[in-house]
């Protein structure tokens, strides 16, 4: 997993005690998450689903601030020839997602974790051992320090604001990782698309694709975009598609018919008849 042993046990001893929850993310496959901490979310499942379906082919994937291993998980099932690699620099989170690899069907076999910040280049040198990565994903915390009020709780502080930087980074990150014809897949503030398109630019990227996500219909609109990226020069005049925005839930907090195709296409059931979130 790319970590010395001592350090794997004092990161493993972060989870002593905690109150862990065993869901299902995709298929036969589960992840473990604190009761109390991060969770994986629309998000995740979003960026998860724009990732596979931009690259289905892709044989080395890298997710860049991996968390608990949400999105890695999700791809691993979705793409059960691919080779994956994590980056991941929270403790506990690293830890959680040590686990989750481990813990579900052939994954543990085809991926590598590394633990570390992805600003350090020295981090992507070790993500990139085996080669770039013909699809590289990544869902960064949106909220700019000052913005809002940080959790107590150092893994959802994390999760939300830019403690590490934000989509810029991640750009930055993926720029360098992305093999020749590779894709990358991003997700960032839908309030400010201006920071995910002038990121790209300045990383050597093209944003090809746009999409937002609306977790509520008739609330407050789109939450957060899905970003499809490409380097520039394997696309010097693509222009960005945009294409129909993903809402979760009607008016009345039903799930729509596209949040009931999200869980089919990661293989999890669909309840018709579940009651609309109030």
């Amino acid at each position: 997993m790319s970590v010395p042993a001592a350090l794997q046990a004092s990161l493993d001893a972060l989870l002593d005690g905690e109150e862990l929850s065993d869901d299902a993310i995709a298929g036969t496959f589960r992840v473990l998450q604190r009761v109390r901490g991060h969770r994986y979310s629309l998000d995740d499942v979003a960026t998860a689903w724009v990732a596979a379906r931009a690259q289905p082919t892709a044989r080395r994937v890298l997710d860049l601030g991996c968390g608990l291993g949400s999105v890695l998980t999700m791809l691993a099932w979705k793409l059960p020839e691919a080779r994956l690699v994590g980056v991941e620099a929270q403790g506990i989170s690293f830890a959680l997602a040590r686990r989750n690899v481990a813990r579900n069907a052939g994954v543990g076999a085809r991926t590598t974790l590394v633990y570390g910040d992805l600003r350090d280049d020295a981090v992507l040198a070790r993500a990139l051992a085996g080669g770039p990565f013909d699809l590289v994903s990544g869902t960064p915390p949106y909220m700019p320090p000052g913005t809002a009020t940080p959790s107590p709780d150092s893994q959802r502080a994390h999760a939300r604001i830019e403690l590490r930087g934000g989509v810029e980074v991640y750009l930055r990150a993926m720029a360098q990782t992305l093999a020749p014809g590779g894709v990358g897949v991003v997700c960032c503030d839908a309030r400010t698309p201006e920071r995910a398109l002038d990121a790209a630019a300045s990383a050597g990227l093209a944003c090809v694709r746009r999409r937002d996500v609306v977790p509520r219909a008739g609330k407050k609109g789109a939450l957060f975009t899905v970003w499809t990226c490409q380097r520039r020069e394997d696309a010097p005049d693509a222009p960005l598609a945009v294409e129909e925005p993903l809402v979760a839930r009607d008016e009345g907090g039903g799930r729509t018919d596209a949040a009931h195709e999200l869980r089919r296409f990661f293989g999890l059931s669909v309840d018709v008849s579940e009651p609309p979130s109030p």
